[in-house]
């Protein structure tokens, strides 16, 4: 077991997702920077799609209860246990009663702490991911909870990695801006020719009201060609909506499932763990994805 003590501005349990449900109503959910979850899974000998938690821009405090195996991963942050200095990036052993802190993120937004056997909450869906948006899953973290933790395998305990190849000292710093490769359709042709031309060639900026479900972009506005609204269609991850005020909404992996406004174009799957670790401000381009 796990006591939260200092859960910071957003913690989850996060993991790669509840897939297949979509028709049902039900988004993917699970961790934002999935690359980061898996890097820390196998840092502590857990399979990749294990449960772990996803810490938002100020971090987490948490408790042993018991002896286990951690690791953090994803947006570097000053990591402590019991007050002394411990590495970011490496498998750490802690012991009955240890407090582990994990600072503000210096770099990037979100952090992920991965256990020896995972967080065992009750799965939902075959998932134990947190969706902000349907309130399926596990509450965001609160002081006090407890968390049960599965059993390490004997076979793998320790990892097959006990370093982060990505160590945060050998990270590239973060880009001025992110290019997106976007594929457009299927209702670009709901915008004006001036608008998708701005699409593809202005800077937009990340907004500060971005989330889970969408990162909203702030830029030129993307004017309609089409008066009207259209019946509710399904959406995708990664999807790009144009609502009534003209500045795009990428949708992420907390997004709904059907939605009126137009979607003009879809990120490819691969860059969205950019946004998900790019701060508000962050300069934001669209490129061809074909």
């Amino acid at each position: 077991m796990i006591a939260v003590v200092r859960p910071g501005l957003l913690t989850t349990v996060q993991d790669l997702g509840r897939t297949g449900y979509a028709h049902l109503g039900v988004a993917r959910s699970g961790a934002l920077d999935p690359t980061a979850l898996v890097r820390g899974n196998r840092l502590v000998g857990n399979p990749d799609g294990t449960a772990g938690l996803e810490a938002t821009l100020t971090g987490v405090a948490l408790r042993a209860e018991t002896p286990t195996t951690v690791a953090v991963t994803g947006a570097p942050a000053q990591v402590t246990v019991d007050g002394r200095a411990a590495e970011f990036g490496v498998a750490l052993d802690l012991e009955p009663g240890s407090v582990l802190d994990v600072g503000a993120a210096r770099v990037g937004v979100r952090s992920y702490l991965t256990f020896a056997g995972g967080i065992t909450v009750a799965p939902v869906l075959g998932s134990r991911s947190t969706d902000t948006l349907s309130g399926l899953g596990p509450p965001p973290l609160r002081a006090g909870f407890v968390l049960p933790l599965g059993k390490a395998s004997t076979a793998t305990s320790g990892g097959p990695w006990r370093q982060d190849p990505l160590h945060p000292d050998l990270a590239p710093p973060p880009a001025p801006a992110l290019d997106l490769r976007l594929r457009l359709g299927p209702r670009h042709d709901w915008i004006s020719q001036t608008a998708r031309d701005a699409l593809l060639q202005a800077e937009f900026t990340l907004s500060v009201k971005s989330n889970r479900v969408g990162a909203r972009l702030a830029g030129p506005t993307l004017t309609r060609a089409v008066a009207g609204e259209l019946p509710s269609e399904g959406i995708v991850l990664g999807a790009v909506q144009v609502p009534a005020d003209g500045q795009p909404l990428i949708f992420l992996a907390d997004h709904p499932t059907t939605g009126g406004y137009p979607v003009v174009g879809v990120v490819d799957n691969a860059d969205l763990p950019l946004i998900a670790q790019a701060r508000p401000g962050t300069a934001v381009r669209f490129v061809p994805w074909s």
